[in-house]
């Protein structure tokens, strides 16, 4: 780091106090390590003490590590099993009109403010935004706490693929009939012929008949109980699938962005080649065509309906991994001069093209599942878990060889989920490495220990969701915890937060030192005014049209399922004013302006950006003061400055 510092050194002084400044940073230095003050700055940038000596922080390996672990975050589950059915369900085709306008004012630009903020603080989320404006440092805390809930349900739905997976290499499929113990034998109906003859409604069918692959999910697979009230037993066998999940995860990122970047080069681009194939062999199946009409074919009336804007909204900033830190910490890793605009554009086009290209193939087994049952494309779609373990394994069924077709969707559905399970894990350990340096990045088994016990602590919350109610507790997580209530907001503050505490210009100048060219004033407007009124106004639609969680629209929860998923939701929300009134209350200065003025300030100096941050030297701080200005001429002029950082060294040698 210290290299990189000194290539920039000259390129980062203001004009008008470049020796004044050079010169009171050495001094200052300088001061701090006769106290014996190890931490400067930023962690890989500080001074360590005689008796603690810290591992450098992780750095990319590779060329491409961070393109493709961004996109491996930021193409997971939802682009496959969310977007597509948001498509059908908003208009089709006029779906991607309030989706794009969302990805171009408030998903890109806040893309690329995280990772250029991760970038420049070489911090992770939490450090980040307290040396940024420690007034609303609460932004990272949030962003920890939404990534922790995301992180405990997501490794369930690897733990249901991982199963499925694992039945798909028996001589018949276990959902293909009502031959099963699991079955009712009054109401299963495997054949759909017979089901057809009937000419009954959707409606009319759910009363009457249920399809084996319904019930091998509900009455096999989760053996769901009648509500949260009843949670029954662990279903051990997704306990011990969700555990190897834990395990997979564990081994891939316990060695930091080593053994993850490398990890990313299969995980991230795999799923593609499974996507490709199901995308060939779902348009030459019969009645193809019909399901990729309906998935393209736009009704603007659409448009008009606010529930539209707010589902473009909420897939934008779930399918960006947006707000819950992961691209601050990817972002951190990198070098100081890495052009981040040009990532940002790239991951941006990668992710949202994916979308599209997963919504012809699944909207293309949809189309066949249509045809051979006789029924509307309306009738056989489905989101989220009922795409992935009832749609889907109802079409595989219908194909030859099922078994490896089931095989081949449900490792692109691990692969999917896994990529973003590492990527998030890595994040969330890094905020906290940055908090606990002595505990993530001293001592040699420290950092194994501690990533060992984030990993076990996340299972054992993960554990309530493989019960036999585990589903209703998992939703609450889904629905509250990492809601697009909790994105919103947090995302609303993070660009008050710069656009209008640090400064959009301030923090231009801090992207033109990093990648060599200033952008255009269209990210600093959308910063500023755009993104913040966005999605404020798509938050006020949520609330506006909030209705209280349901399971399948027929199980409501009880008063206390929705306090304790309010609870969950809160935890984050309130974090950021919360750690407001705190550190307002905690600042210097006689007036509750003077507090207010200082809370802003950040406490890192572009002077020295590249890892090389300095924390502000305290108002009340004379003897610093003193260090800092003791050499300064009578006559108010300064001393010759120092060539370069590397006085660093010679100090502590001297001391």
């Amino acid at each position: 780091m210290a290299s990189n510092c000194d290539s920039n050194f000259g390129n980062h002084l203001d004009s008008g106090d470049s020796l004044t400044n050079n010169h009171s940073q050495t001094q200052l230095i300088k001061h701090r390590v006769e106290k014996g003050e190890g931490e400067i700055g930023s962690e890989d940038s500080s001074l360590p003490s005689k008796d603690k000596k810290l591992r450098e922080r992780d750095v990319w390996t590779g060329k491409f590590d961070f393109l493709l672990a961004c996109c491996g975050t930021a193409v997971g589950l939802g682009n496959v099993w969310r977007f597509p059915y948001l498509c059908y369900k908003n208009g089709g085709g006029a779906f991607l009109i309030p989706y794009l306008i969302v990805v171009i004012i408030s998903g890109v630009p806040i893309f690329f403010l995280e990772v250029a903020i991760g970038q420049f603080t070489k911090l992770g989320a939490i450090k980040s935004w307290t040396s940024l404006c420690p007034l609303i440092s609460g932004i990272g805390i949030a962003s920890a706490v939404i990534v922790f809930y995301t992180l405990c349900y997501y490794a369930v739905i690897l733990a249901w693929a991982l199963f499925y997976l694992f039945q798909s290499f028996r001589a018949e499929l276990p959902w293909a009939n009502c031959n099963n113990t699991w079955n009712d034998p009054i109401k299963c109906q495997d054949n759909l012929t017979y089901v057809r003859s009937l000419n009954m409604t959707e409606e009319q069918r759910r009363e009457n008949f249920t399809f084996p692959v319904e019930e091998y999910w509900e009455n096999y697979v989760l053996k769901i109980t009648d509500g949260i009230e009843d949670l029954g037993g662990l279903r051990w066998e997704l306990a011990g699938v969700l555990l190897l999940a834990w395990i997979v995860c564990y081994l891939t990122v316990f060695q930091g962005t080593k053994s993850t970047g490398k990890a990313m080069y299969f995980t991230a681009t795999f799923p593609y080649v499974m996507l490709i194939i199901l995308l060939i062999r779902g348009v030459t199946l019969p009645g193809a065509w019909k399901g990729i009409e309906f998935y393209i074919t736009p009704n603007i009336t659409k448009l008009g309906e606010p529930e539209v804007w707010i589902d473009a909204g909420t897939q934008v900033f779930f399918s960006y991994s947006l707000c819950i830190g992961v691209l601050v910490s990817l972002g951190s890793f990198n070098a100081y001069n890495n052009n981040c605009l040009r990532d940002t554009v790239i991951i941006a086009a990668v992710n949202s093209g994916t979308s599209i290209l997963a919504g012809f193939a699944i909207f293309a087994a949809l189309g066949f599942m249509a045809s051979e049952q006789g029924v509307a494309v309306k009738d056989v779609a489905e989101k989220g878990p009922g795409l992935a373990f009832i749609a889907y394994p109802k079409e595989v069924l219908l194909l030859p060889v099922s078994q490896l077709w089931s095989c081949l969707f449900f490792i692109m559905i691990f692969l999917l989920g896994i990529s973003t399970l590492l990527t998030d894990t890595l994040a969330l350990i890094t905020s906290l490495g940055d908090l606990y340096p002595t505990l993530f990045r001293g001592g040699k088994y420290r950092k194994l220990i501690s990533m060992a016990v984030g990993c076990f602590a996340c299972y054992l919350v993960g554990l309530t969701m493989v019960t036999r109610g585990g589903m209703y507790i998992l939703q609450l997580f889904d629905f509250y915890g990492a809601s697009g209530f909790t994105l919103l907001w947090t995302a609303t503050w993070q660009c008050v937060a710069i656009g209008w505490f640090y400064g959009d210009q301030k923090f231009y100048d801090v992207i033109e030192d990093m990648i060599g060219y200033r952008p255009g004033p269209y990210f600093r407007i959308c910063w500023k005014y755009l993104a913040p009124l966005l999605n404020v106004a798509i938050l006020v639609f949520n609330i506006i049209k909030y209705e209280p969680l349901t399971y399948n629209k027929t199980y409501h929860y009880p008063i206390w399922g929705h306090v304790l998923g309010w609870g969950l939701a809160l935890s984050s929300i309130l974090m950021i004013p919360a750690r407001a009134i705190y550190i307002l209350c905690k600042a210097k200065g006689n007036t509750w302006r003077e507090k207010f003025n200082n809370a802003c300030k950040p406490t890192i100096s572009k002077a020295h950006g590249g890892g090389c941050a300095i924390t502000e030297v305290d108002d009340d701080d004379e003897e610093a003061k003193i260090a800092m200005n003791e050499e300064t001429s009578s006559d108010g002029s300064a001393p010759p400055p120092y060539p370069s950082l590397d006085m660093k060294q010679d100090i502590e040698t001297s001391i």
